[in-house]
């Protein structure tokens, strides 16, 4: 892409491993909500994303919006996720199509659909099952920082069917710098490691869609989440397994 890529959150766990592995992958307009530690190496902006000016002014002549931004504590009080991931994911939809931006990646999360998880144990954490969560399934969130990321994904919905916005909802899973504890079976299951979470997210810049919903983890032995249409649709391609580190 030629355009500017506008980050918001860019101060996260998730965009730190963007920029990690797409530095200069990009011309990139970062967002932050507070004044970073140190200067960036990018265009940046400080501000609010539920605030319509700013965003119009991060939005102008970008060809892409990865929204990360937002309150990511999955106990965030409904106040915090209704204001900060709700309407926020709204004002930002809303500057991106008013500035006719091409793409709009959204960081959705495995808690959109954790409750399916009470359903089915113990068995989805074993190696051999066929259980998969494929991103066709209605979301069933355990906690409202879940209805707000299931809610970011509806928004996706509206503003691709009325206004034609193209949009990629990544539910990501356990992002973490290392792996997870080998006897943590939902991290081994849902783990993400950095690499393949710069990846992923090239893939939803890069490729042509209407609308997904698609997993963001590594190719975990150990998974509940189906890669098939982040492969076939963005040309995912995971280098990383959580089983590999068990020994």
């Amino acid at each position: 892409m030629d355009e500017p890529v506008l980050l918001t959150g860019a101060g996260g766990r998730v965009g730190g491993a963007i920029l990690e592995g797409l530095e200069d992958a990009y011309d990139w307009r970062l967002m932050f909500y507070t004044p970073p530690d140190e200067e960036p190496a990018h265009d940046y902006l400080v501000g609010d994303i539920t605030d319509p000016e700013t965003m119009r002014e991060a939005c102008e002549g970008v060809g892409a919006v990865l929204h990360l931004a937002g309150d990511p504590r999955p106990e965030a009080p409904w106040d915090s996720v209704l204001q900060n991931n709700i309407h926020g994911t709204k004002v930002t939809m809303e500057a991106a199509v008013d500035a006719g931006v091409e793409k709009f990646v959204f960081a959705s999360s495995n808690h959109a659909v954790a409750a399916y998880e009470f359903e089915r144990q113990p068995e989805i954490y074993r190696e051999e099952s066929e259980y998969r969560l494929d991103g066709t399934e209605l979301p069933r969130p355990k906690n409202l920082y879940g209805v707000s990321k299931a809610t970011g994904e509806t928004l996706g919905r509206y503003y691709h069917d009325m206004e034609g916005l193209s949009v990629c909802c990544i539910r990501i899973g356990n992002l973490t710098k290392g792996h997870p504890p080998v006897d943590y079976e939902r991290g081994q299951a849902m783990w993400l490691s950095h690499r393949d979470c710069a990846h992923l997210h090239q893939c939803a810049i890069e490729a042509e869609y209407d609308y997904e919903i698609v997993y963001g983890i590594s190719d975990n032995d150990r998974k509940y989440y189906s890669l098939d249409r982040a492969k076939e649709v963005l040309g995912y391609n995971p280098q990383d397994n959580s089983a590999e580190f068990e020994d």
